[in-house]
């Protein structure tokens, strides 16, 4: 094991000042639209890496000296970018020092560079092109600041650990020789300012022109009109970076493209399992505007529905391919016990949960979730059966959904090198003579009016439906009903039924919701005569969630007793609306969107 150390307050550093008006070493020194210096200090040469855009300062002959202040050096020769082709296994890959970063050659395709005194990432060089952006940096959020930063070769490793001075952050690059991927961890000890956590890749847009479910969160020539995130373009279609996200439990793998290049996130196995917000949660992939953006969120304020989980997130990974098709989300970090990753929880320390799981037609998905203060963790069952993942030791709270609809809890302990057996069965729902019934009891949106939109484009946006519209029993599909109703936008739906003489009873009318903002809940109103009492202010989540694609929050089912004096042999009608908080207008005031619509014999 050898090792690069670095004292950032102390005597070993190596500084490099370039002269005035010349690029220094390995920065940009021209391309397409740069502005910048066109030559290099001396022993440098501006080279073509990704012509016509991009030009860097690599090591030739250039055209001024350099004037270098040195405390003590301390590092290994500054090879050139290699051009050779990828090695696969053998020795481990190359760790130098290159100017104020650690430089490891993957010997896969990949070089990259760690900053010393911040742990963000300077470099991405993969196949001879230059990926990284030249004026804004890879870090943790937009960087951990002042750290302490150490780089070994552990065995057939490279380890990089940035521990910041003012966060509770320590963050980990891990490399494998003939592997194009940095595999990273970050271990935290608190929430962290400004109330999230994320991995944030800022790269040259011109060679990743393409985002994860592109164009939805591309800006470019578009306008801001809904605080910074959410913008209009010329033809006014909607764009914000929200709407590139996926349900946890399906992100294993999102990335971004380019011609014959892909940059991937990978989260495997239990990467999430310190994360908060449950196998529904969603959160931003990719954006892109004058860089092309790549994250993985480990936790934010977008629609948060639990507290922060502190200790390691991950082991996950961003990967390069020659390849535009995401590539596999099974991917090994085992290794990472032999590193002395902080947090890291091996498998032989981890027990597991199976059993049957039954009661969800087989028309939606059962989904099994579990979770205490300090993990979380999911899986689908398929047969009747399922098996978690492999899961650390302690008690849980044990949760089964229909799709996205609670519909059992129990709770369960793991025993290190155990697998405990654990049936649960769905709560029957109770036989009813039911009048009607829109959409499903699932906890989703998406087969009602817009609802096969509403996570890729604002509520404005042209290529929706009209909002409102009535519905009419026996004629209309749930496509005709609205998948939100807003107190100051949206208008109201109206639902026509008819009873028989001897339907004419007290009534018990179900709605049910996934999501509300500014305190926004049903309002309904039968034949205009009478007028459901309001349910009062569901619990908020202060985070706007529709207008950024976001559909699940905790969830409410309301309920009112409609007695037969406000109901008529015949036709009848129902009106529902929205209360809610007006302070902002429009799609910002209170706001809910719905699950179903029920109406039966009480």
């Amino acid at each position: 094991m050898f090792v690069l150390p670095l004292l950032i307050s102390g005597a070993l550093c190596t500084l490099a000042v370039g002269v005035a008006g010349q690029a220094a070493e390995y920065q940009q020194c021209g391309g397409t639209g740069w502005t910048g210096p066109t030559t290099c200090t001396l022993g440098w040469t501006c080279t073509p890496v990704s012509p016509p855009y991009y030009y860097q300062c690599l090591p030739g002959s250039g055209s001024q000296a350099t004037t270098t202040t040195t405390r003590q050096t301390t590092t290994t020769p500054n090879p050139p970018i290699s051009s050779t082709p990828p090695v696969t296994g053998g020795s481990p890959p190359t760790l130098s020092t290159v100017g104020s970063g650690f430089r490891v050659d993957t010997k896969g395709g990949l070089i990259f560079d760690v900053n010393k005194s911040s742990g963000s990432i300077t470099n991405l060089q993969y196949n001879g092109v230059q990926y990284q952006d030249s004026s804004k940096l890879s870090a943790i959020n937009s960087g951990l600041g002042d750290s302490t930063v150490t780089a070994e070769t552990i065995g057939a490793y490279v380890k990089i650990t940035a521990v910041a001075r003012n966060l509770p952050v320590t963050q980990y690059y891990i490399a494998k020789s003939g592997d194009p991927t940095i595999y990273m961890g970050t271990y935290i000890t608190g929430e962290v300012d400004p109330g999230e956590l994320r991995w944030l890749a800022r790269m040259r847009k011109a060679v990743l022109p393409k985002g994860w479910h592109d164009p939805v969160s591309d800006i470019v020539g578009c306008t801001a009109f809904e605080g910074k995130d959410t913008f209009k373009c010329p033809n006014g279609q909607t764009r914000c970076k929200m709407y590139s996200s996926d349900r946890f439990i399906d992100d294993i793998v999102h990335g971004v493209t380019g011609s014959n290049v892909g940059v991937w996130m990978i989260m495997p196995g239990v990467a999430y399992e310190t994360s908060s917000g449950g196998p529904f949660m969603r959160d931003i992939n990719t954006q892109g505007g004058d860089q092309q953006e790549l994250y993985w969120y480990m936790n934010s304020g977008h629609v948060r529905t639990e507290p922060w989980r502190f200790g390691l997130m991950g082991p996950y990974a961003m990967k390069f391919t020659t390849s535009t098709s995401p590539p596999s989300g099974d991917v090994d970090t085992s290794f990472f016990s032999e590193l002395s990753v902080r947090g890291y929880v091996p498998n032989n320390q981890r027990g597991r949960v199976s059993g049957s799981a039954t009661g969800v037609p087989s028309n939606f998905e059962t989904v099994l979730h579990w979770y205490n203060n300090a993990a979380q963790y999911w899986t689908k069952a398929s047969g009747g059966t399922y098996t978690s993942p492999l899961m650390k030791p302690g008690t849980y709270t044990m949760k089964m959904y229909r799709n996205e609809f609670l519909v059992a809890q129990s709770s369960v302990t793991v025993s290190v090198g155990t697998t405990v057996s654990k049936s649960i069965a769905a709560t029957v729902d109770p036989t009813r003579d039911t009048i009607f019934r829109i959409g499903e009891f699932d906890g989703q949106p998406f087969e009602l009016k817009n609802g096969d939109k509403i996570t890729r484009m604002h509520p404005t946006d042209p290529r929706m439906s009209s909002w409102g519209g009535t519905y009419t029993v026996g004629q209309s599909s749930p496509r005709d009903f609205p998948m939100a109703l807003g107190s100051d936008a949206g208008g109201v739906a109206t639902v026509n039924f008819s009873l028989s003489s001897s339907q004419v009873k007290q009534l018990t009318l179900r709605i049910g919701t996934t999501l509300s903002f500014q305190n926004g809940r049903p309002t309904v109103r039968v034949n205009n005569a009478w007028s459901g009492a309001d349910p009062g202010a569901p619990t908020l989540i202060d985070s706007r969630g529709l207008t950024r694609g976001a559909y699940r929050g905790y969830g409410n089912v309301y309920t009112w007793n409609i007695p037969a004096s406000a109901l008529r042999s015949g036709s009848n009608s129902l009106t529902i609306g929205a209360v809610g908080s007006k302070n902002l207008g429009g799609w910002l005031a209170g706001n809910y969107i719905v699950d179903a619509v029920e109406l039966y014999v009480s």
